[in-house]
């Protein structure tokens, strides 16, 4: 099987995902940033909490003291870890002008610079180049790697550059594709290709995967 070929059986089985969740471009980049080590159930309560306290908003969060934003953000867990980031992340989103701000950047100067933020890895920083700016960087996690070694199309260990640019080259360079394709590799890896007891009965990837022979 190749990677579009996967991509539209996935997509037969379960439907359009409508990726990211979040109001406005900034919420996914703070979801993107709190969501490291967690569940997205947490990510949300932890979000909730910055709505209810007007806090949804870099300036405030700037503003607000690290102790009462590490409680606000205390069920996405790590939280004064967390606070310090999104501190970090809300300096460099304010002091490059914000939104607007960020629309002018060439793809690879972006990506370089917003690695350059404290605590900000590649993972997240491709979940907020694709998901909240648009651009079209396949995003590269551990549900990407099981799947898809699985498979039999990766080995697992690559790097995670070696991992990106392999996806990017087999697809075409597409931002609604690789949305919805990483969308539809988690609700995969979650559902049926699960780390322990993967459900391989019900999996609709099983003819073509090398998993699923050697565990018969």
């Amino acid at each position: 099987m190749r990677f579009l070929q996967i991509f539209q059986q996935l997509l037969d089985h379960y439907g359009a995902q409508h990726w990211w969740p979040g109001d406005t471009p900034f919420e996914v980049m703070v979801g993107a940033v709190l969501t490291q080590n967690t569940a997205w159930t947490n990510v949300e309560r932890a979000i909730e909490n910055l709505k209810k306290n007007k806090a949804l908003d870099p300036e405030v969060i700037l503003d607000t003291g690290s102790k009462e934003l590490a409680e606000w953000l205390k069920p996405s867990g790590y939280f004064n870890v967390k606070a310090e980031r999104l501190k970090h992340f809300c300096q460099w989103y304010v002091g490059r002008g914000g939104l607007n701000g960020l629309k002018g950047w060439h793809l690879h100067d972006l990506r370089a610079d917003i690695l350059g933020v404290k605590g900000i890895g590649p993972e997240t920083a491709d979940d907020i180049l694709l998901y909240a700016l648009d651009h079209p960087v396949f995003v590269i996690d551990a549900y990407t790697r099981r799947l898809f070694s699985r498979l039999g199309l990766v080995k697992g260990d690559e790097g995670y550059e070696q991992l990106r640019f392999k996806f990017e080259a087999e697809l075409e360079r597409d931002v609604a594709l690789f949305n919805e394709y990483h969308a539809l590799i988690v609700i995969h890896a979650k559902d049926t290709c699960r780390k322990r007891v993967p459900r391989c009965e019900a999996c609709c990837l099983e003819d073509g995967c090398r998993f699923s022979k050697t565990k018969d």
